[in-house]
This record gives C-alpha cells, structure tokens and sequence, in this order.
C-alpha cells in the first residue's frame, strides 16, 4: 500500500507505507508528527525531511557520517530505551541543513540529530560536546602559500 502527499516542491508524491516516518515527541519548533525521507537527488547525500500533512515543510538532511568523518553520537540511557535499541549502530541518524547562498554558509545541525528505527523518529540531543550546532557542510580547500608553494625552474 501507498501514502500519497502534495508538496510545494515537489508535487504529487506517492511513498511506500512503510516509508513513513512517526515522530511521536515532533520535531523542535515545527509541527507535525508525520514525515518521510525523499531522495531528489540520488548519489549527493542530501535527502529531504518531508512533512506529510504540511505540503510546505521540508527539511534538506544528511548522513552525517557522509560529511563528518568524526562524528560520534553520544545518546543518554533513557534517550536510547526510548527508541528502543541498546546502540546507535542499529538505527539510521540523520541531521538538519541549513541551507544558504553562498555554500560555505552551509551548516548542519550535529547537536540535535534525527534518529530513526523502525519507522520512528526522534530528535534527540547528542551528549558529544565538540558536536557543534551549526558545523560547516563545506569548506574551502587551502591553498599552499608563497613561501610552500612548489617551485618551478625556468629553462
């Protein structure tokens, strides 16, 4: 069986059942209880968090692990019986985007990741303290300076 949904964004979207997302405590600040993960863009990492009663909430996500090597993810006991498992290796994690202009604005949110198993949800609060709110999705690649720069001999 299907779930069909209107978005702003992209239309008329049709999900399998079992696609849908509960979040039974909501998401901080934002309405709703049901969600599911589209892939509009296959192979970049960048899903969207789409509500399914708002045709105009959609959050853009990531696999942190994609895009932080060092991610860890640190969940208190209570947080982690909630969900149901004894570990986060057994469920998928995800954190919010915010989306900017310039790319190098790009953040995402490490502190208050998305945790999902068994087609449930939770925003939970990461117990890890270098994981920042706002940790940058991209940067720029540095360049040598003068003084290390490669040399090349004119002939």
């Amino acid at each position: 069986m299907s779930v069909t949904f209107e978005s702003i964004r992209f239309g008329q979207v049709e999900i399998p059942e079992d696609d849908v997302i509960e979040f039974p405590s909501g998401l901080i600040g934002l309405g709703g209880r049901r969600y599911a993960l589209i892939d509009r863009n296959p192979g970049t990492g960048f899903l969207w968090l789409h509500a399914l009663d708002d045709p105009a909430l959609a959050l853009p996500v990531v696999s942190p692990t994609q895009f932080f090597s060092t991610f860890s993810l640190q969940l208190a006991p209570e947080d982690l019986e909630l969900i149901g498992i004894e570990d986060t290796g057994a469920a998928s994690v995800y954190v919010t985007v915010r989306a900017a202009t310039d790319p190098l604005d790009i953040t995402a949110n490490l502190r208050a990741p998305l945790v999902v198993h068994g087609g449930r949800g939770y925003q939970l609060i990461n117990l890890d303290e270098t994981a920042p709110l706002q940790a940058p999705l991209f940067t720029m690649p540095t360049q040598p300076t003068a003084e290390h720069a490669p040399s090349v001999d004119a002939a």
